[in-house]
């Protein structure tokens, strides 16, 4: 299909799995009933951003892929004939967690999973107590509406995932993201800090001359203001659409997949690269 309209899906947390299940059934409802194909939820929809504290005990919030949450959504899918991303806590097994984002295709059909790959450790971002580095690679699906890769969050700052999920033929990159502004540093670094976050993402989406979708959450927890603006841009880095700081929100925006080959024809970065040159990207720090 050329044409594919997203649905991206800002909200806030809840205080039970329940409730933001419940709750984020409506908003996708809402998004398919507006005329969404796609549907990207935020990261970690099903939970409160929970690393920004060490316990132990908050292991018990994660669930197996395929699970509960997966077991829901699927038939959600097929009714109402929608691709849902859906980026959840997996427990792999005893002691072993990921990040990981469960694609659903129109059908229902569970086409895969992608675990994050850079995990982070910030004050308020306790990421690396929670969570093993995903090992399943950078990886694309054939959708029913186009071909689709998701990064998670952290990843949105790495050209070289963008790069090698957009090499594997992804027309739109999809970032479910928790990002958000500690109170101690909104005054003096909080306008760089988000100009930086969108900037670097707007760059992937030219580099690769594909969509770019980042879907964040909203809403104040703890001592984190997650800024949302939601936003999508277009292979050029425009930004098309884009949600508000802080309210809940489903961002309907439509997409013209032709504008993917139309770009990479005249600004053809794949064609020019030089992979004889880039072994040293596999080295940690270039010393000499």
């Amino acid at each position: 299909m050329a044409k594919v309209t997203l649905g991206l899906v800002q909200s806030r947390g809840f205080e039970t799995q329940k409730e933001a299940l419940a709750k984020h059934v409506d908003l996708i409802r809402d998004a398919a009933a507006k005329g969404a194909q796609i549907v990207c939820l935020q990261e970690l929809f099903l939970t409160p951003y929970f690393c920004r504290t060490q316990d132990t005990d908050l292991f018990d919030l994660a669930e197996t892929i395929p699970g509960p949450t997966t077991e829901a959504l699927q038939p959600l899918a097929k009714e109402l004939g929608i691709v849902i991303i859906a980026s959840l806590f997996e427990k792999r097994g005893p002691g072993l967690y990921h990040n990981t984002a469960a694609i659903i295709d129109a059908d229902g059909t569970l086409l895969g999973k992608y675990r994050k790959m850079h995990i982070p450790q910030d004050p308020g971002f306790e990421e690396k107590f929670y969570f093993t580095p995903g090992d399943l690679g950078y990886r694309v699906w054939d959708t029913k509406f186009g071909r689709i890769g998701v990064l998670i969050c952290w990843d949105q700052w790495y050209p070289e995932a963008a790069r090698l999920t957009a090499l594997a033929g992804a027309q739109i990159l999809f970032y479910p993201t928790a990002i958000g502004w500690l109170a101690s540093e909104k005054a003096e670094l909080g306008k760089a800090q988000h100009t930086a976050w969108e900037t670097v993402q707007r760059g992937h989406a030219v580099a690769n001359g594909c969509f770019v979708a980042a879907v964040n959450r909203t809403g104040n927890e703890g001592e984190t203001e997650f800024w949302g603006q939601t936003f999508v841009a277009n292979p050029y880095g425009e930004i098309i659409e884009k949600a508000a700081v802080s309210k809940e929100e489903v961002l309907i925006v439509p997409c013209d997949l032709k504008e993917v080959e139309d770009f990479r024809r005249i600004w053809p970065f794949f064609r020019d690269r030089r992979i004889d040159t880039y072994a040293a990207l596999t080295k940690r720090y270039i010393d000499e």
